[in-house]
């Protein structure tokens, strides 16, 4: 079996380099890391994690929270790249990702279940972020990074700049002639009062009038509840000439139910979605939407917590927030040109 001491014996390096290096420690020059990490892996060195537990009271094992209400898992694109970022910044800093939630089990405990399993620090992406057992797993002390919602200072949020993202794409779209815009919200979460705010605001800075009817809610990641709006929207009277979607893949069930229509989407209808996934970026025409970057988002979320896990405390911390894309695509048309 290859020990540390091997490896500071190949590399002409005492054993608290190597120890430090293959944790990415930032004492070590990046040169330095790679070259001991790379010589770990030609010798075959696999980590001994229980010695390494006792020895720094440490699993490197971070626990993620992700739950998912539609069902489709990490099938859910955005979700997907976050968690892909979130895995490449552990990786690199010698940390595993654990996945932990409560299935179908209605009685779960996260506080419980989690304070068991010995994590270093908790990933909540996805969940009911006012239970009372993720505030008591909060308070606990453990350090924690949330996705587009605060606790306080003292714990770790990213956003994601759904302000930024609302407001290119509303701009976009009126600067297209549109006054008569609708918009398909998801559920009541933080992220949805935010984006409908955002919205709402910049059309009243237009002067643009919203009928209440023009507001459905939806869900998030749901074509059929999307679907069933649209139809709703469409049957008006008056029917809107844009239709904002909750999110890209929530807008293929309003694409199906405008195609049943015969209305030819660009042009007689405009939508816009939200997200930036690529099956929606293989249609024809292309959705207009914004695109979240979810590689980044992930990244920092592991990175800021792999550094409030070494530094073993809980300073101020502001919540960062990630920038995105609008992608034009093809879905908005230009009403100015038929004037």
């Amino acid at each position: 079996m290859v020990t540390l001491k091997d490896i500071a014996k190949e590399c002409n390096v005492s054993f608290s380099t190597v120890s430090k290096a293959l944790q990415g420690s930032s004492e070590i020059s990046s040169e330095t890391i790679k070259i001991i990490q790379e010589k770990a892996r030609e010798m075959g060195y696999h980590p001994n994690i229980a010695a390494r537990t006792l020895r720094t009271n440490r699993t490197n094992d971070i626990g993620v929270i992700f739950e998912d209400k539609t069902g489709s898992g990490f099938q859910h694109q955005y979700f997907a790249k976050i968690i892909s970022g979130l895995q490449q910044a552990a990786q690199e800093h010698n940390f595993d990702v654990t996945f932990t939630g409560p299935g179908t089990n209605s009685t779960y405990d996260y506080y419980k279940h989690i304070m068991g399993k010995n994590f270093d620090g908790i990933v909540i992406l996805s969940a009911d972020f006012t239970r009372p057992d993720l505030q008591q797993l909060i308070k606990s002390g453990i350090p924690t990074a949330t996705l587009d919602y605060s606790y306080d200072a003292k714990h770790i949020s990213i956003l994601s700049d759904n302000k930024q993202g609302m407001s290119e794409l509303t701009r976009f779209v009126i600067q297209n002639g549109h006054k008569k815009i609708a918009m398909i919200y998801g559920e009541d979460t933080l992220v949805t009062k935010e984006r409908k705010a955002c919205f709402l605001q910049i059309l009243q800075e237009n002067n643009i009038k919203v009928p209440k009817e023009y507001l459905v809610q939806g869900r998030y990641h749901d074509p059929k509840s999307s679907a069933q709006a649209t139809l709703q929207l469409l049957s008006l009277p008056e029917p809107p000439t844009c239709i904002f979607f909750p999110d890209d893949y929530s807008a293929l069930g309003g694409i199906q139910e405008i195609n049943k229509k015969g209305l030819k989407i660009g042009k007689d209808i405009s939508i816009v979605g939200y997200d930036g996934i690529m099956l929606t970026s293989m249609l024809l025409p292309p959705l207009t939407t914004f695109e979240q970057d979810g590689i980044e988002i992930g990244k920092q979320m592991a990175s800021l917590l792999i550094k409030s896990i070494e530094e073993k405390s809980l300073q101020t911390i502001s919540p960062l927030t990630i920038s995105g894309r609008m992608l034009k695509g093809g879905t908005v048309a230009n009403l100015n040109l038929s004037r």
